[in-house]
Formats: C-alpha cells, structure tokens, sequence
C-alpha cells in the first residue's frame, strides 16, 4: 500500500511543480497564440518570396523577439527553480528562440509545447473560470493580440490594397508600417494615407481597434491604481465585523439590563 500512495503522491507533486510555474492564465494564453503566430510567419516566409512580406514579418520577428526575452526573463526569474526551468523545462529554448535569428525562431515551438502542457494540467474548466474572474485582464490581453494581429495584417492588407492605386502613397511595406502604427497609436499624422475605398475601410477597422486597446489600458490601469487591494479590502471587512460585533455585544448588555431593572420592578409591585 506504501508504494502507490508514494507514487500517487510523487503525482501530486509534480502536478504542483507544474502548476506553480504557470502564470496567469491569460498570460499564458498571450504568450501561446504569439509562438503560433510567430511559428506561422516562419512557414509564410519560408513559402512565400516576396521582399515587402519580408520587410513587414521581419519587423514583426523583432517585435517578437523583445516580448519573448522579457517572457523568458519573468520565467526564469519567478520560478521555483530556476536551474529547472532552464535545463529541464527548455528554458534554454526559450532564450536562443528569444533572439531575433530567423534559424533560432523554430525553438519557439518549445515554449508552445510548454503552455500546452500546463494549461492541460489546469484543465478547460478552471481557465474559463479564471479568465471569466479576471475579465480585466482578460480583455487587456485579447486587445493585445488584436492590435498585434492588426498590426502585422493590417500593414500587409494595407499594402496589398494601395500599393498599386493611382496616386498612393502606401507603396511600400515600411510605408504600410507606418502608417498602421501611427493609426493603431491614433496619432495620425497625416502623411501616409489610403486613397481607395478598401484601404479607407482597411483603415477604419485599424484606427477601431486602436482606440478599443487604448480605452482598455486606461480603464485597466485605473483598476489596478484605483481600486482597493484584496489585503486591504479584507482587512476593512474584519474591521467592519469586529466593530459590529462589539456594537452587537454593547446593545445585548443594555437590553439585559433594562430587562432586569423592569423584572426588579416587577417583584416590587407582587411583594
């Protein structure tokens, strides 16, 4: 009997291991869908030969590579063993896919493998619970990857669309680029601009979701500065139940005291 409650408990441990190295599950989930993401412009870039394609997935790699060393960096900085992480839980792949070497991107599949397998040990029910929970960030991320996706989509649907239209100034992919930052970041300079009626509408639906990702920073932020903490908030709680409880204790002492004066009154008038 010893050996499978070793065994059975060996399981849970590792099961806590695991556990206790994913991060928030919205977190993980951003990070998932940006190895895919990154994984699909490899095979695009490999397939495709196209020099402005090229131009415009390069400056995506780069933007790639920035967010999965930070990725990398919070890992292995808050994990429970860091020499773990990186030996045994391919946190080596994670920094060499970190590096904007298009020969290193395909490591990014191990970081893939790795959110798969531990939102799997979480299980559906639990992260649908946890994002439904968390809806601020939730809602923080989903925009994120929208205004990753737009940017990369946007800039290349953006092009496709104007590069070839009579009197375009979107003719090439750095200028696509541009002009979807300055649009998602609703700046809008003015100096690149759509002159077809696709490319307006391209447009619209960029500046949309700008403005979408900047609200929700500004109300996530407000959230997270504004609202009390749950230390806080407990701590009010307890002190608001210690005070009921005392001023429920005071109010019994005084109904017992008034009963026992009108009983002592009453035994006055019997006698």
């Amino acid at each position: 009997m010893s050996e499978p409650n070793s065994q059975e408990a060996e399981s849970r441990g590792r099961k806590t291991k695991r556990r206790s190295e994913l991060k928030s599950t919205g977190y993980e989930i951003f990070i998932g869908i940006l190895s895919i993401l990154s994984i699909f412009n490899l095979v695009l870039m490999i397939f495709v030969q196209d020099k402005s394609l090229e131009t415009v997935l390069g400056v995506m790699n780069a933007l790639f590579s920035f967010i999965f060393l930070i990725d990398f960096t919070y890992r292995i900085f808050t994990a429970p063993s860091a020499t773990a992480y990186f030996f045994r839980h391919f946190g080596w792949a994670d920094l060499l896919a970190s590096l904007p070497f298009p020969q290193l991107k395909i490591l990014r599949i191990f970081r893939l493998i790795r959110v798969f397998r531990l939102l799997r040990e979480v299980g559906i029910r639990a992260i649908s619970q946890t994002l439904i929970k968390d809806r601020a960030g939730s809602a923080l991320y989903v925009l994120l990857l929208l205004g990753i996706f737009v940017l990369q989509f946007g800039s290349l649907a953006m092009l496709a669309i104007e590069q070839g239209a009579e009197g375009a100034n979107i003719t090439t992919a750095s200028d696509a680029l541009w002009y979807t930052i300055v649009t998602i970041s609703t700046v809008g300079y003015g100096d690149q601009y759509p002159v077809t009626q696709a490319g307006r509408l391209c447009g619209t639906v960029i500046i949309v979701v700008g403005v979408g990702i900047f609200g929700t920073f500004t109300g996530y932020l407000a959230t997270v500065f504004l609202s009390p903490k749950k230390q806080d908030a407990a701590a009010a709680d307890d002190a608001t139940g210690e005070q009921l409880s005392s001023a429920s204790v005071e109010t019994l002492r005084t109904l017992l005291a008034e009963s026992e004066a009108k009983m002592a009154q009453i035994k006055q008038l019997l006698n």
